[in-house]
């Protein structure tokens, strides 16, 4: 049982749709709370994916992320910065549709009833640090083959990818898997009460 299930029971069809949507818009927002980094900036995105995929489990929250993807897709400004779809041209593209893949696993946790603060925090890190495979492959290969151009992209890893796209992330990473755990275990706590 995830928590949305503890918390609001039996899930019909209108309060599934109205918590992928507030999921989404949730994202939004934490989108938009950033710390201007280049080429990739440092949001609170990975913070709220996580955050959804622990409360909604795995379906829920995949779905979620790929309707903030499509939102993005059709134009509204829900990326960083209040980009929409050019982001899927940009240097951010991988870390975007690697969410999908953060919000599944930290949703398989929490469909398997995993509620503990330690081993939560142990999900969302490994969930965090999977999110760097798409986010990397973006830039190092696949934009490459899909023909894009861009100074970021067929970078060396030491002193170009590791330098941009990884090191000034790792310390907020842990901060937000931390705290993606201390919220729904503190969710947890307060459906006891």
């Amino acid at each position: 049982m995830t928590l949305t299930h503890a918390a609001f029971g039996q899930l019909n069809l209108t309060r599934q749709v109205a918590l992928v949507l507030g999921a989404s818009l949730l994202i939004a927002i934490a989108a938009q709370i950033s710390v201007p980094f280049w080429p990739v900036p440092l949001t609170l995105q990975t913070l709220a994916v996580l955050t959804v995929g622990f409360a909604l489990g795995a379906r829920l929250a995949s779905i979620a992320i790929l309707v903030y993807l499509a939102e993005g897709a059709m134009g509204l400004p829900v990326f960083a910065k209040f980009f929409n779809g050019a982001a899927f041209f940009g240097p951010t593209a991988g870390f975007l549709v690697g969410f999908v893949l953060v919000a599944w696993i930290a949703g398989t946790a929490a469909d398997r009833g995993i509620r503990n603060f330690w081993a939560l925090s142990g999900v969302a890190l490994v969930a965090s640090a999977v999110l760097y495979i798409p986010g990397l492959a973006w830039p190092m290969f696949v934009a490459s083959v899909a023909g894009l151009e861009g100074s970021w992209i067929g970078q060396d890893f030491g002193a170009y990818y590791w330098a941009y796209f990884v090191q000034p992330f790792l310390i907020g990473d842990v901060v937000k898997a931390l705290l993606a755990a201390l919220i729904v275990t503190g969710g947890w706590a307060a459906l006891r009460r």
